[in-house]
C-alpha cells in the first residue's frame, strides 16, 4: 500500500526526523519516486520481507570469503558515502528512491544515533556496504551497494552477527527479493509483522556491539548461532 506523496519544501517540508521515526514505529517507511523527484511517499506493503535472525543462512562460498577477511569492516565511518553509493546509478538500477529530502532525513537520524552503516574497505577505498535504521530491538535495513564481488554480502553477514551479539531481534528487509532469499529471508503478512515489531520495540540492545572489533570467523559464528545464545 502506497500512501499519497507530499512535497518536502523547506528543510524537511514539515516531515522531519521525528515523523520519520514514527513511521517506522507504525510499520511504514519512506520512498521517493525517483532521484530528482522531491516528493516522499509512505509505503506499507501488504506482505513484509524480513530476515529471521534465528534462520539466517550463509552460502558456503560466502562463509569462506567472510572468514578470509578480504575487506576491512568498519561501522559509521563514512555514512554519507554509503548513502550516496546506494543512491548512485548502477547496473540494473538507473534511478533511485533516495532523493535529496530522504537523504537529508537519514543524515539527521544518523546524527541522532538511529542510523548506522556497515562498510567494507579495501586499501582505504570504500567498496561496499549497507545502512539502516535502529529502534528498540528492530533494525530496518534500507539499502546496500557493492563495488567489488561480495562486498555488500560480507557487510550483511557482519550486520547480522553484530545485531545478534547486541541483542536485536528483528531485521526488517521491507521487500522479499531473490537476492535475499539465499540468506533465509521470508515474507510475512503486515499484520503479523506489526505484532513482532510491537514485541521488540521495548528492547534495549547493546549498541556497542555494532562497533566492537569482530573477526571474519567470529562474524560467521555469531551470524549462524541461535539468538538465544548470542551474548
Amino acid at each position: 500500500m502506497e500512501e499519497p506523496g507530499f512535497s518536502a519544501s523547506g528543510p524537511f517540508g514539515g516531515f522531519g526526523p521525528d515523523e520519520l521515526l514514527n513511521c517506522y514505529v507504525n510499520g511504514v517507511f519512506p520512498m521517493g519516486e525517483g532521484r530528482d523527484d522531491p516528493r516522499i511517499f509512505l509505503v506499507e506493503p501488504e506482505r513484509r520481507g524480513v530476515i529471521p535472525l534465528d534462520g539466517f543462512r550463509i552460502p558456503s562460498r560466502l562463509r569462506r570469503t567472510v572468514r578470509n577477511e578480504p575487506f576491512e569492516v568498519r561501522v559509521d565511518t563514512a555514512f554519507t558515502a554509503v548513502l550516496d553509493a546506494c543512491a548512485a546509478p548502477g547496473p540494473g538500477r538507473e534511478d533511485s528512491w533516495i532523493n535529496n529530502p530522504i537523504r537529508r532525513l537519514y543524515v539527521e537520524l544518523m546524527g541522532r544515533g538511529h542510523v548506522h552503516s556497515i562498510e567494507c574497505w579495501r586499501d582505504e577505498r570504500l567498496v561496499g556496504g549497507l545502512y539502516g535504521v535502529t529502534l528498540g530491538g528492530a533494525f530496518f535495513g534500507e539499502s546496500m551497494f557493492s563495488r567489488e564481488r561480495d562486498a555488500s554480502k560480507v557487510a550483511l553477514v557482519h550486520l547480522v552477527a553484530r545485531l545478534k551479539r547486541g541483542g536485536w531481534r528483528l531485521l526488517d528487509a521491507q521487500f522479499l527479493t531473490a537476492h535475499l532469499t539465499q540468506f533465509g529471508a521470508v515474507e510475512m503478512p503486515q499484520a503479523a509483522y506489526l505484532r513482532v515489531l510491537k514485541a521488540v520495540r521495548p528492547l534495549q540492545p547493546d549498541t556497542r556491539a555494532l562497533f566492537e572489533p569482530m573477526s571474519g570467523a567470529d562474524a560467521v559464528a555469531y551470524a549462524l548461532q541461535p539468538t538465544t545464545q548470542a551474548s
